[in-house]
């Protein structure tokens, strides 16, 4: 009797059926298929498992065992079943993102079929968020799935990454996969000062580059090193490989979107940016890497599929934080947090879907570990695996929480004695609230520094958590402007301790309703949730030891600026 002739059988019995997951590339055997009698599960075509609600026992009394046996034998000879293969993962980051900044998600100006495909094939999040606004804490707290304030040094920007932190490349590499990353892995900072021997993101390829590249953007070759990475791997060996792109990051060529062909007209100028040319043009220039970096992706999905491996290999496609404009990165408002994400795994997830539900980029390690088979219970970490709502099962996003947080410590050298501006958000469907912990402080940085000769230098001539740009200019130069004012005011200003955000209707954090009385029954409850969740979860800055983090050494430039008035 044929296997679809068996399927029908089942069928018969009145049982709905309907797909958990098919299990690929596996024969059938006979102590499978009554195992998936009795645990209400049946068999289709191609071996594919299938949930119902059919149970052995419960029709043992209708039926005689003796007849479904018979049937059973006649299935067809028995033979074991082959283990499903682990997938490869391939991890591609860029450096300063902030959604939407992907064609998938509708926004003009910029073309990125790489990210768009992958999210076809797979899953387009709308709601990603990573833990922090600034490189080297967001890199960490995804590497290990633990919150910058739980990673001591790792926590701030341009410090070391304690070795007692396990990360998830080391944890593959542990149980079998050839493990590697190319471009930018975890910096800025010092990893040898923790104790580790090499990068957090695995083992360094970075060997190739190209003899020519638009100006801008990293002459490192990173489809050329990917490919050495793949050829190095022994044979029938799961990978994980790690692709920082460096772009978008400071510095852009300026112009280089205008002469690529693009159009001021096509941008979408962020709510918190004056809308003027100068502006335009400088997301164009930012547009155009971000463009650099889908391109190398694109060119490492057609080499996995060339291969025959992309269909069990995940996919994840995001970025570090938000886009290095006043206002974004660094910051804890939306476009500092909010990321562009795409995850595919052809042979597990299925495509063509988008998410809404909030994720923080603390959940991928659990969600790599969960996907190769790794269970990690010590150290606990305090992401969760989204695999079951990658993969479609149901209750999947009830199962996850409704709210994700983030933190910034210091960022680059930008005030008296390297303080940094510590603050905290929690981030829900519809609220932004973040907890300014010293607000007398600059968020942007102190407005002066000190020059090389010891002499106090021009107003305005610091704010160095601002990557220096031509929008910075702008703001900087015309901020006596009505026009332009406010923009510069949003940017470099001092803060309240708190601040509230209805981020579905004020993306750009125009408008603070921690004072509207209107919302006094919002603004209490994400507070009081907040410090619960920071103390539930060790952040000294709820003790009496919360400056420990102005005591971690910076391993990069060092400016000096005056004391404080």
């Amino acid at each position: 009797m044929p296997l679809p002739f068996f399927k029908y059988i089942l069928a018969g019995f009145g049982s709905p059926l309907y797909p958990v997951q098919p299990v690929r590339n596996r024969r059938i055997q006979l102590p499978l298929l009554l195992r998936c009698l009795t645990f209400g599960y049946e068999v289709g075509e191609d071996g594919e498992i299938w949930r119902s609600n059919l149970n052995l026992s419960g029709i043992l009394g209708q039926y005689r065992v003796v007849a479904l046996v018979s049937i059973l034998l006649s299935a067809g000879p028995a033979c074991s079943p082959e283990p499903t293969p682990r997938p490869n993962i391939l991890f591609a980051i860029s450096d300063d993102q902030s959604y939407p900044h992907a064609s998938a998600y509708g926004a003009t100006g910029i073309h990125t079929p790489s990210f768009d495909r992958v999210a076809q094939q797979g899953v387009l999040f709308t709601n990603a968020f990573v833990a922090s606004p600034g490189c080297s804490p967001s890199r960490a707290a995804l590497l290990t799935g633990l919150h910058t304030w739980q990673l001591e040094h790792a926590g701030t920007h341009a410090s070391s990454f304690p070795s007692r932190f396990v990360v998830y490349p080391d944890l593959l590499e542990k149980t079998g996969y050839f493990v590697g990353y190319t471009g930018k892995g975890w910096v800025p900072g010092n990893s040898e000062a923790g104790g580790r021997q090499r990068n957090p993101a695995g083992p360094e390829y970075n060997e190739r580059v190209l003899s020519s590249v638009p100006a801008g953007v990293s002459d490192l070759d990173y489809f050329a090193n990917f490919r050495e990475f793949l050829e190095s791997r022994p044979p029938d060996q799961p990978f994980c490989f790690w692709f920082g792109a460096q772009e978008p990051h400071r510095e852009f060529s300026p112009g280089s979107g205008t002469r690529a062909g693009k159009i001021l007209e096509d941008v979408q100028v962020p709510p918190f940016l004056p809308d003027t040319p100068k502006i335009r043009s400088d997301m164009l220039d930012y547009f155009l890497e971000i463009e650099w970096f889908d391109q190398n992706l694109g060119m490492m999905l057609d080499l996995l599929k060339e291969k025959d491996e992309l269909e069990n290999t995940l996919v994840v496609v995001t970025s570090d934080n938000g886009m290095a404009f006043p206002a974004a990165k660094a910051n804890l408002y939306e476009y500092g947090i909010h990321v562009p994400m795409a995850v595919s795994w052809p042979d597990r997830v299925p495509g063509g879907r988008v998410i809404d539900k909030l994720v923080s980029l603390v959940d991928l390690t659990p969600t790599f570990l969960d996907a190769a088979g790794v269970e990690q219970d010590s150290p606990p970490m305090t992401g969760h695996s989204f695999l079951p709502l990658l993969q479609g099962e149901v209750g999947a996003d009830e199962a996850l929480p409704s709210r994700v947080f983030a933190a910034r410590e210091r960022h680059s050298s930008s005030r008296h004695r390297n303080l940094g501006y510590p603050s905290r958000a929690i981030r829900t469907e519809e609220f932004l609230y973040i907890r300014n912990l010293a607000p007398e402080r600059w968020p942007a940085g102190a407005p002066q520094k000190l020059e090389e000769d010891g002499l106090l230098g021009p107003m305005h001539g610091a704010y160095h958590d601002i990557d220096a740009a031509p929008s910075l200019s702008v703001l900087i130069k015309d901020r006596a402007d009505p026009a332009i004012a406010p923009y510069f005011r949003l940017a470099v200003d001092k803060r309240p301790a708190e601040e509230l955000f209805r981020v579905l209707s004020d993306p750009g954090c125009l408008q603070n309703l921690a004072k509207d009385i209107r919302y006094a029954t919002v603004k209490t409850a994400l507070s009081v949730a907040l410090k619960d969740y920071l103390t539930h979860t060790g952040d000294p800055r709820m003790g009496p030891d919360g400056d420990i983090f102005e005591t971690y050494p910076r391993y990069l430039h060092m400016r000096k600026f005056p004391p404080p008035k």
